[in-house]
């Protein structure tokens, strides 16, 4: 038996355990990470709509991202890696129970990526804690502790997780060497640019979307970002899951067709 599947088997038959004996997670209890950041701060973003719709381009955003980030492009929808992509608003919020948004809205596109939850389901299954909350809200993970198990892939209601199913390296026609490039069997998402914040920088979605994208602290009332949900009608996906997305989508073409 390979040394990764060794401990995949041991790592869910730990969980299965656990939870047996105590009714609870595989994590439950275990103590909590939260390397990084900075106490007090929670970093999060507002898109405009409307002005996504407007002035944004979702190419030019994944390009930025993927280039950074080493991100591999695959055209296999059973294994593509995604850190940020446009879904149709419909589908990005499918729960809300609104029969006559207008059509400006419904017929909208919108970026989705890791909402860096209040209350991450994914970081409370995994087992080895490969995946962890930080200090300022972001919701990191540690490649060389991941073991490809896909709990967290599982946990997470919004889809943001993708497992490499093959050598990534093979997908990649420019390798940044100031990000480490992944393996086979391990699982990666949107990291919010958590190494340009720690520089004091913006990411890089934010910085390529032409304003329709804001990024700030939301424990800050004076940021650019609580600005913006001080000013006009919010959602966020999914939040009655008691996740605490901190992606914030404004309807401003609500309030214009009101």
């Amino acid at each position: 038996m390979k040394r990764r599947d060794f401990l995949i088997a041991g790592a869910a038959l730990g969980a299965a355990g656990l939870g047996a004996l105590s009714g609870c997670g595989p994590t439950e209890g275990a103590p909590a990470r939260a390397e990084g950041g900075t106490p007090g701060r929670h970093w999060g973003f507002v898109v405009d709509v409307e002005k996504f719709n407007r002035v944004a381009d979702m190419d030019k955003i994944r390009s930025v991202c993927a280039q950074a980030y080493n991100i591999p492009s695959i055209d296999d929808p059973k294994e593509e890696i995604k850190w940020i992509w446009e879904e149709p608003f419909e589908d990005s919020f499918a729960d809300m129970d609104e029969a006559y948004l207008p059509d400006a809205v419904k017929e909208s596109g919108v970026p989705v990526l890791c909402n860096h939850c209040e209350e991450p389901p994914c970081v409370r299954v995994c087992p080895t804690q490969a995946t962890f909350k930080r200090k300022d809200g972001i919701v990191e993970m540690d490649y060389h502790r991941c073991i490809g198990c896909r709990f967290c892939m599982a946990a997470c209601p919004y889809g943001a997780r993708s497992l490499n199913f093959s050598d990534p390296a093979k997908h990649l026609d420019h390798v940044n060497p100031d990000f480490p490039t992944r393996t086979r069997g391990v699982v990666e998402k949107c990291t919010l640019c958590s190494d340009r914040i720690d520089r004091g920088e913006a990411p890089l979605c934010a910085e390529a979307s032409n304003g329709s994208i804001l990024f700030g602290d939301l424990n800050d009332p004076d940021s650019d970002v609580r600005r913006a949900l001080a000013q006009s009608f919010s959602i966020r996906r999914r939040a009655s899951l008691g996740t605490g997305p901190s992606v914030y989508y404004v309807l401003k073409g609500v309030e214009e067709h009101a």
